[in-house]
């Protein structure tokens, strides 16, 4: 018997198919926002007017700009756009750009609350050994815009690295959510191929590890199931032909359901838990971590899940299939990276990123259950 709970979280809307320079403003009136600020990619900030055309249609309520969040979202970038926040009294933080970006804005947001305006400040509000701290709640939320792909726009979780250790920390409340999230496939025509699709795999790790968890649910099941297969059309469409804005919009709201399962309670596993380490230690991006490690943690798993595998390759087109065969020949279809060896990280690091895997909130709860760091390094060698 299913037993579980699933837990609607603070969104309001969402809002997709529409241009980010109408829906902004639709939000921005929703909400009575006075002075929104705005944290957008540097990219399409210098590169692109697509972020004058939204600051115009925003008008006198925009009270300023952050462009300069790096990957992985360093704890200084994250204190500086906040106290630039602070100081232009922001009652609103609007996003456009990647994960990094949302990320940032998410902890700016505990940040504003909770009087946090150097880089030790990040320490009293992280997550530590899966226990929250105490924590007043933002009253300065977000909306998002988001360019790529990898779903963080639908999550109250946000991936902090302290640039110390090269350690990416966790920080989370109910309430860092977006009130809305805007899916407008022709902004995503900017960003780069690869990363469109990467994080499109990230996505795709979010339905499949989803699946194929213990705790999975009828609920989360049917999501999972319809947002892997637009994902999987969607992603070869994008690959085959660039301005395919259908296929955009497929992939965007592919990765919307992809989030069901963590919203519906149902925990992610190795590949989410070692892709942590990969990206926070050793910069590797967010979606080349699921690119490299997906099929290889569903090949050791198989042994406890092969019936939970089977819907992953009939969902991606391809019934009665290896699942990890299946995901390895799509991942390299979209050209993107299949070993460690092609993200830059060698053997002599793997005893480092299986002890630290053991300390992420995901890898203990992987399907087939992982005892210790020897397990974790089974995998990465699998994915050499």
């Amino acid at each position: 018997m299913h037993t579980g709970r699933v837990v609607f979280g603070a969104m309001d809307e969402v809002v997709f198919g529409r241009h980010a320079t109408e829906a902004v403003v639709e939000q921005l009136d929703r909400l009575g926002t006075r002075r929104a600020f705005l944290m957008v990619s540097g990219t399409l900030n210098r590169e692109t007017s697509e972020i004058d055309n939204i600051r115009n249609a925003m008008g006198a309520r925009c009270v300023g700009i952050f462009d300069k969040m790096p990957a992985h979202t360093p704890r200084a970038a994250v204190v500086a756009a906040a106290n630039q926040a602070r100081d232009a009294k922001a009652d609103l933080i609007v996003t456009v750009g990647g994960g990094s970006i949302t990320d940032g804005a998410k902890a700016v947001q505990l940040c504003l609350a909770n009087d946090v305006s150097d880089i030790e400040g990040v320490d009293r509000i992280r997550t530590r050994g899966g226990e929250e701290p105490a924590l007043k709640p933002p009253t300065v939320r977000q909306i998002s815009v988001p360019t790529t792909i990898a779903g963080g726009e639908f999550s109250h979780i946000a991936g902090v690295t302290d640039e110390r250790t090269h350690i990416k920390q966790m920080l989370r409340h109910t309430l860092t959510v977006p009130r809305a999230t805007i899916l407008d496939p022709w902004l995503s025509v900017h960003t780069p191929e690869w990363l469109f699709l990467s994080t499109g795999i990230r996505a795709v790790d979010h339905c499949v590890e989803g699946l194929c968890a213990r705790e999975a649910h009828p609920y989360s099941d049917a999501q999972a199931v319809k947002g892997l297969s637009m994902l999987t059309q969607g992603l070869r469409r994008v690959k085959a032909g660039g301005n395919d804005i259908e296929a955009r919009l497929d992939c965007q709201i592919g990765t919307w359901l992809s989030m069901a399962p963590l919203s519906g309670g149902v925990p992610m596993g190795a590949s989410h838990g070692i892709g942590y380490v990969l990206g926070g230690g050793f910069n590797v991006p967010h979606g080349y971590t699921s690119c490299v490690m997906l099929p290889a943690v569903m090949r050791w798993n198989k042994s406890v899940n092969p019936e939970r595998q089977a819907l992953v390759a009939e969902a991606m087109g391809a019934p009665g299939e290896d699942a990890g065969d299946v995901l390895d020949d799509f991942i390299r279809a979209l050209g993107m990276p299949r070993s460690l060896r092609e993200v830059h990280v060698g053997p002599e690091h793997f005893d480092q990123i299986a002890e630290q895997a053991m300390r992420t909130p995901w890898v203990p709860r992987n399907p087939r259950k992982i005892e210790g760091p020897a397990q974790v390094r089974e995998i990465l060698m699998m994915a050499a």
